[in-house]
């Protein structure tokens, strides 16, 4: 059985600014096998590392590159591009990326991205708007695909039928075995977002998911290794 994943959400965003490369860096220290972040595309095609979809209250699509960059975060940083995100992320860890919005004007722009990054085979994708899943299966059907849910789905199934995709990124503490079996039945696997507490990664892993994604690496890792 191939060993679980610690995968550090928006980097070790409990120690460190989410979404930061400093938080990126930091995960790798605290022993994360992988990094989730979030993704937008600017006006002007360009991808950037941030959660919420506006910046000073303006649409992160509406905004260039420029506009983006020109914000400096609270720890002094700039906002991140993808591809110095998957500079210091890869090829050590893996790369999980949120899109959280992307015109499809910009999908190749994505691609392109990824495959000039360090680790091409290192990257995956997932989304809550499974469309967008959908989407990039057709143009890249070898990209590692899955959909977020917060909500416990009566036909997980469809579901990832209807995204092609083969993960399903399930809000924690709605997670247990019927899920995790629905999901093995449709050849997909499971990663729990977002899980902080020791007591629910054990939970977890006794069922049988396939990463932790949390703020807090360290505890994931030594969750994994315990069990292991």
């Amino acid at each position: 059985m191939t060993k679980p994943l610690a995968i550090a959400h928006r980097g070790a965003s409990g120690r460190e600014l989410e979404n930061s490369l400093a938080a990126f860096r930091l995960a790798r220290t605290l022993g994360a096998d992988a990094v989730e972040f979030d993704v937008h595309g600017t006006s002007d095609g360009a991808l950037v590392v941030h959660h919420d979809d506006a910046i000073g209250r303006r649409p992160i699509g509406d905004l260039s590159l420029a506009e983006v960059r020109a914000r400096t975060l609270s720890n002094g940083e700039r906002v991140p591009t993808l591809e110095a995100a998957l500079q210091v992320i890869l090829p050590d860890l893996y790369a999980y990326v949120e899109i959280k919005t992307l015109d499809g004007r910009w999908d190749q722009q994505l691609l392109a991205t990824f495959d000039a990054s360090p680790a091409p085979d290192r990257i995956a994708i997932h989304s809550f708007d499974h469309r967008i899943i959908r989407r990039l299966a057709e143009v890249r059907p070898s990209l590692p695909r899955g959909v977020l849910l917060s909500a416990y789905l009566v036909d997980l199934p469809h579901v990832l039928e209807a995204a092609q995709a083969g993960t399903v990124w399930q809000r924690w503490d709605t997670i247990d075995a019927g899920l995790v079996a629905r999901a093995r039945g449709a050849n997909a696997e499971v990663i729990a977002w977002t899980v902080d507490e020791p007591a629910e990664m054990t939970r977890l892993l006794q069922l049988g998911v396939r990463g932790l994604c949390t703020n807090h690496p360290e505890r994931a890792r030594h969750a994994i290794d315990s069990s292991s």
